[in-house]
């Protein structure tokens, strides 16, 4: 067996989901309307680096996917599942309402634009309360106990 032929085949297969998230940026942005540049300025990315990502030859982080995928109006789970960064499995149900916005024919593209900011929002707020919620819980658990064998007016 050639050493490098086997190499070479894996190399391939780790590059296959850069290639692909690449081409599905593209394809989204393509049917969009939207120009690389114009993405790149919606994403905050430099428009080299979109290039890149777009052609396969850079992995995005998962920070960067989802500031793509603001930029390109749709759910950054979508692009963090192509990317292989998220299972399927692991993606909750909101893709299902945002793919719900995205397919009714009866909004208009600024509509649904609105509607999935709005709905990105309300989970954000959702989020951000359960976590303040859990840090609120947790700090409790781990705050410092009194000592046992001393009473409140015994400690000094």
């Amino acid at each position: 067996m050639d050493l490098g032929k086997e190499l070479s085949a894996v190399g391939r297969e780790m590059l296959a989901p850069v290639r692909d998230i690449g081409d599905y940026i593209r394809a989204q942005r393509t049917a969009a309307q939207i120009s690389l540049r114009a993405l790149a300025d919606k994403a905050g990315v430099s428009n080299p680096y979109l290039s890149q990502i777009e052609r396969g030859l850079r992995r995005p982080s998962a920070a960067i996917l989802a500031q793509i995928a603001d930029g390109l109006s749709i759910s950054a789970e979508s692009l963090l599942v192509k990317a292989g960064i998220l299972r399927a499995a692991d993606v909750p149900e909101a893709r299902e309402v945002t793919d719900a916005i995205r397919a009714d024919p009866n909004l208009t593209e600024r509509q649904k634009v609105s509607l999935t900011e709005i709905y990105r929002a309300f989970l954000h707020e959702s989020r951000s309360s359960r976590e303040g919620a859990q840090h609120a819980t947790d700090g409790h658990r781990t705050a410092p106990q009194e000592s046992p064998d001393k009473s409140p007016d015994q400690a000094s």
